[in-house]
């Protein structure tokens, strides 16, 4: 405490005491005037000393108070005109009319009064017009973080350009894991001799050892297919601009030995947690082998993927070992459930619908009670033509149920079956994945990031025509408790037939095979024709749409739907279909409304343009040859607009690779 408040402090004590000396005086009085009379007089001089002491006092106060003053004055004076902190002042108008001399010297001028900050700092306008008090903008390649205080029409300037560099060397320095996967390794060296495979094996880690001494990353063999890469942002966001040539190199290099060899790299990076990148490399090495490998997968810690590659049509791996592995888990499965439920797609095609009807005959053939959930009023002709035919078996016809009595039907004993599709958004009944724990998913695309949380079993290859050529060849494997019925074995040959485009696209010979199967269990041709009959109307409509074409690039045909008319994707796939047959088209896509705020893509390839990457940059997905997107509230130009720009990306990458 201050000597002056401490003397201030013994004056008021020293006010009480000439009270109660007062008071005490006048009591002895009584008693003793003579006494009282000398008390009186000492009292008096004694008060008379302390109001001396307390006018000095008050003095000492003032001036102590007053060179107080002077010094804060000057300190904030001092302060305003040389602290490391820009201050301004700025009027309604946005015209500056007080600048410290720090914020004149950061833009090299003498003074900033009266000059417009449209002038010196546009881009502080918007935060001051957005009400946002604080942000970080760049000026004069300086950084600076501004805080705008409103009521005062102030700003403050704190230069943050170090830490701003800090703080990117230290996202640039962060590590990054990666592992690298021969995808093809074991069938490409499988009867090789010994001298062979090692000048392959020296071939190819010749290939990634200068890939990885040119971008500087530390490169480690782990096994004959498997590799280590460990390097940093910087490095990653460098091959990121690369498009990952590494891809390209080894490709083109085996190829020119006659060994169809590829490269997947799973990339772990934005955590600091080497355990963490370590899981996250793995998982998304497992996503770009999951879509068809010869591609690159890069998994952030908040759960978004990049993918570089996969340009070239996957080589089929299934083995008949494989489908007997998971017809006999899937076995194992819906014997120890009490019922199995199925379900696919939003808007089921023909590959849905008949893999689910391969699925429940499954669970027939093993005794178990199986539904398939159907959505009856959003499924399109070829489906309900199907309908209306099993219609005509009651006992197969029993089987379909809504989502409402699947969600009843759901204990806890039920197994789920997801076909064609493996992203929780976009199945028929989503309640469905939350309430049943025990969930089985057989697909034919390719994975995307979006994937249903811990399955029991999966059962995706990309490598397949169609998920009904997977069920079939499950069911090759199940017990004969059952006959494959006429129509059963016609639903599936009817979704295959659909996805083959009568067998011209990704057919293989498994595709061969499955279908030989189900035309010896009583598949109907004819009856599948029957199905896919094509109404006038839609004929006529695809025919409108046709008309409509536009390419652009080379080889690259866009059409698109009226503004005031809504079509249904089944009709934008055909049109998409029936572009690719025209000579001079690599590629197609269509463009309509699918309902009011609803823009649907629709795109096609004969292999050469990756139509999947260019979907995957308007948020939608498929495989390398058949994939789509829906837009929300945008326009169709919008639409066509951002396909445009999602085009130019992905040849202009092609470019720089």
């Amino acid at each position: 405490m201050p000597s002056y408040l401490k003397k201030q402090s013994m004056s008021y004590l020293l006010y009480g005491l000439m009270g109660v000396t007062v008071v005490i005086l006048g009591l002895v009085a009584y008693y003793n005037l003579i006494l009282s009379i000398v008390g009186f007089i000492l009292s008096g001089l004694f008060f008379l000393l302390i109001l001396l002491l307390d006018q000095r006092q008050r003095n000492e106060m003032e001036e102590y108070i007053a060179t107080l003053s002077y010094r804060v004055k000057k300190v904030g004076e001092e302060a305003l005109m040389e602290m490391p902190i820009g201050i301004v002042l700025i009027n309604d108008d946005y015209y500056i009319e007080w600048a410290n001399p720090f914020i004149s010297s950061c833009f090299s001028e003498d003074t900033l009064i009266g000059r417009s900050l449209y002038d010196v700092a546009e881009s502080v306008v918007p935060l001051i017009k957005q009400e946002v008090e604080t942000e970080i903008v760049t000026l004069h390649e300086r950084r600076f973080r501004v805080i705008h205080k409103r009521a005062e029409k102030l700003l403050y300037f704190l230069d943050v350009t170090e830490q701003a560099e800090i703080e990117k060397l230290y996202e640039e320095e962060r590590t990054v894991i990666a592992v690298i996967f021969l995808d093809n390794y074991d069938d490409v060296t499988q009867g090789m001799d010994d001298p062979t495979r090692s000048a392959l094996n020296n071939s190819v880690t010749s290939i990634l050892n200068k890939w990885a001494q040119e971008s500087g990353a530390f490169l480690k063999r782990v096994s004959s297919d498997r590799y280590i890469a460990v390097f940093n942002e910087s490095i990653l966001q460098d091959l990121e601009k690369g498009k990952f040539t590494i891809l390209d190199d080894v490709r083109e290099s085996t190829a020119k030995q006659n060994v169809p060899l590829t490269l997947s790299i799973g990339v772990g990076t934005g955590v600091s947690s080497l355990p963490e990148l370590g899981a996250l490399a793995q998982s998304s090495l497992d996503l770009a082998l999951g879509r068809g490998g010869d591609q690159v997968a890069i998994k952030q810690s908040n759960g978004k993927v990049k993918f570089f590659g996969g340009k070239t049509n996957p080589v089929e791996k299934r083995t008949r070992v494989r489908a007997r592995v998971i017809s006999h888990a899937l076995k194992e499965l819906v014997v120890e459930s009490k019922k199995v439920i199925i379900m696919g797609h939003k808007s089921p095609d023909m590959d849905a619908i008949g893999a689910s009807i391969g699925i429940l005959k499954i669970a027939q053939m093993n005794q178990r009670e199986g539904y398939i959930v159907v959505n009856f009023e959003d499924i399109d002709t070829s489906v309900k033509r199907l309908m209306e035919e099993a219609r005509k078996n009651e006992a197969l016809f029993s089987r379909f149920i809504s989502s409402e009595q699947a969600m009843e039907l759901a204990t806890e004993g039920t197994l789920l079956v997801v076909v064609d599709t493996h992203k929780p958004s976009m199945v028929i009944e989503e309640r469905l994945l939350s309430k049943i724990d025990h969930v089985v998913v057989i697909d034919h695309h390719r994975r995307g990031e979006d994937f249903i949380s811990h399955p029991l079993l999966v059962y995706m290859e990309p490598y397949a025509s169609s998920t009904a050529e997977l069920v079939t060849e499950l069911l090759e494997y199940q017990p004969k408790h059952g006959k494959l019925e006429m129509l059963e074995a016609t639903a599936l040959l009817a979704g295959i037939i659909v996805d083959t485009k009568s067998f011209t696209l990704r057919t293989g010979a498994r595709t061969f095979d499955a279908a030989s199967y189900l035309r010896a269990h009583g598949a109907d041709t004819v009856l599948v024709q029957k199905f896919l009959k094509e109404d006038v109307k839609m004929y006529v409509r695809r025919g409108k749409l046709i008309e409509t074409v536009i390419f652009y690039h080379d080889g690259i045909a866009i059409a698109k739907g009226n503004d005031d008319e809504l079509y249904d994707q089944v009709l934008l796939a055909q049109t998409a279909d029936t572009l690719l047959t025209m000579d001079g088209v690599k590629a197609s896509f269509v463009i309509s409304k699918r309902s009011e705020n609803i823009i649907g893509i629709s795109a096609r390839s004969l292999g050469e343009v990756n139509v999947q990457i260019i979907m995957e940059a308007l948020n939608g997905g498929g495989h390398l040859t058949n994939a789509a997107t829906q837009l929300t509230e945008v326009s169709i130009e919008e639409a066509e607009q951002r396909l445009k720009i999602a085009i130019d990306d992905y040849f202009e990458g092609r470019k720089k690779e």
